[in-house]
């Protein structure tokens, strides 16, 4: 399994819970819903190598 990057977040309390219902709604931790969203945006801005 690949190494993970820490880092401190400072978030809007009323995104944070949008982020919470809807991790909650996908099964996942708050942390995991934030990371499949910045992967799906990096992906549409082709930033994003697949990795083969």
């Amino acid at each position: 399994m690949s190494k993970r990057k820490a880092f401190p977040l400072r978030i809007d309390p009323k995104l944070y819970e949008v982020l919470e219902k809807w991790a909650e709604d996908e099964l996942r931790s708050v942390n995991a819903q934030i990371e499949v969203i910045l992967k799906d945006a990096a992906k549409k801005a082709k930033r994003w190598k697949n990795e083969s």
